[in-house]
């Protein structure tokens, strides 16, 4: 056989080869794609749902639901019902995926209740099942109070509230107290109450302010808030 026709020959076979491993790689990746979207399913809405007609939806589309700690109080969701969800309805993920659900408290007003005496723990819980919050926490170190129990709370109970804000105490060691605000209180008043209580406190100022009568408090050091050791000095920025 030829030279020439030998290696046409050849040419034609590795053409051939070629086309062949072409057709067998786009076939499977075609292949691969497509059992990998029929593994994927559409997140179903659950808003406005009861958490019973929610489950049934997910578990139908094959995927499970969580339903998240704390209600959240909503004036247009009635009470029971879903009114958020992730991920979104309406995107594409793989099956067995957890969707996780927030349910609604209703459009009732929360009454902050009676949290003194309660560990931080569990007056936490309650907030979050009456649908209050933001919580936040100071604390104290005192042996007059169990140690982690609520000693004071704002605002009180039975009134309506949002936000939260507890005292908590943490024990005696290094006992500490929190920072109150003196700003717009009496100096004199100040000074003679934080003393009492064994707190040194330095008037680092007397300076005139408009529309502020004499001996009120401007500023103070530490701020309100801060905790502060007994012994420790306070300074006052008096007006004059």
């Amino acid at each position: 056989m030829p030279f020439k026709t030998r290696v046409w020959s050849a040419g034609k076979l590795l053409l051939l080869g070629g086309a062949l491993l072409l057709t067998y790689v786009l076939f499977a990746a075609a292949a691969m794609r497509f059992a990998l979207k029929t593994r994927e399913v559409e997140v179903p809405a659950l808003s406005g749902r009861s958490v019973n007609d929610a489950r049934t939806v997910v578990a139908d589309a094959g995927l499970n639901l969580r339903v998240e700690e704390g209600r959240r109080v909503d004036p247009k969701v009635p009470a029971g019902q879903v009114i958020a969800q992730d991920p979104a309805a309406g995107l594409r993920t793989r099956k067995e995926r957890t969707v996780k659900v927030w349910i609604s408290a209703g459009p009732r007003a929360a009454v902050v209740p009676s949290l003194i005496g309660e560990s931080e723990r569990t007056a936490q819980l309650r907030l979050q099942q009456e649908g209050l919050g933001p919580v936040t926490a100071s604390e104290i170190r005192s042996a007059d109070y169990p140690s982690g129990a609520v000693v004071a709370q704002t605002p009180p109970a039975k009134t309506i509230g949002g936000a939260v804000a507890l005292l908590v105490n943490r024990g005696e060691r290094g006992l500490t107290y929190v920072m109150p605000d003196l700003i717009g209180v009496n100096g004199d008043r100040a000074s003679d109450l934080l003393r009492t209580r064994g707190f040194r406190v330095a008037v680092v100022g007397d300076h005139p302010y408009p529309g502020v009568p004499g001996g009120i408090v401007l500023r103070q050091n530490p701020q309100a808030g801060f905790q502060i050791a007994p012994g420790e000095t306070i300074s006052l920025e008096i007006s004059r």
